[in-house]
């Protein structure tokens, strides 16, 4: 029983890492607080990590009642789940921004810990999907390990934000272009794997 919770925590974990994917975000941060000072950035990175928490949260808590209050079934969800996040895995492997994530000309401001930062880069449709899939016909075990999980994965994307110039420094733009693609792959066989399991559940 513990190794099923651990191999499903492991599978959440590299599920929501690599949509999340909280080293290549570091990049759009830093862009969007260029005008902020350290405090400042700190404080965001603080506001758009629990901020998104708490939206992914609540879709993962109240994702039966929101399914029962607009009809939709389990096998919709995720071929249509799945088709979004390979969408957003393929765009990354062409180096493509994703479009749900793009943020143009963006000028600082506060504001920017809810949006763009929370939503829709940290706690958008494909991380919301993925968090949904997995509790998806799942008992409140489950549930509370995703939860756990996400908890886990926003807490190590506060400390990447607040490093983020260390980060930049070390790495390079290069490695972190690198590991923008393989989180991309990943993504879309995350996606792939979705729609299978959706075809299976709609034909079974």
């Amino acid at each position: 029983m513990m190794d099923t919770y651990f191999t499903f925590a492991l599978t959440v974990f590299t599920g929501f890492f690599a949509i999340m994917n909280p080293i290549a975000n570091v990049p759009i941060f830093l862009g969007l607080t260029e005008d902020a000072d350290d405090a400042e950035k700190k404080k965001i990175a603080r506001s758009s990590t629990v901020t998104a928490f708490a939206i992914v949260a609540i879709f993962v808590i109240l994702g039966k009642v929101i399914f029962e209050v607009f009809g939709i079934t389990i096998p919709a969800f995720k071929i249509t789940g799945g088709i979004l996040i390979f969408f957003v895995g393929f765009e990354m492997l062409q180096s493509k921004k994703s479009a749900i994530k793009h943020i143009q000309n963006p000028n600082f401001d506060e504001g920017i810990a809810i949006s763009p930062l929370a939503i829709p880069i940290l706690a958008g449709p494909g991380t919301i999907v993925t968090a949904m899939n997995f509790v998806t016909g799942e008992g409140y075990v489950k549930m509370a390990v995703v939860i756990a999980i996400f908890a886990l994965m926003c807490y190590l994307t506060y400390l990447a934000f607040s490093l983020s110039s260390k980060i930049i420094e070390k790495l390079g733009e290069n490695i972190i272009t690198v590991l923008g693609k393989v989180m991309g792959l990943i993504i879309a066989i995350i996606g792939t794997d979705m729609i299978i399991e959706g075809i299976k559940l709609a034909f079974k």
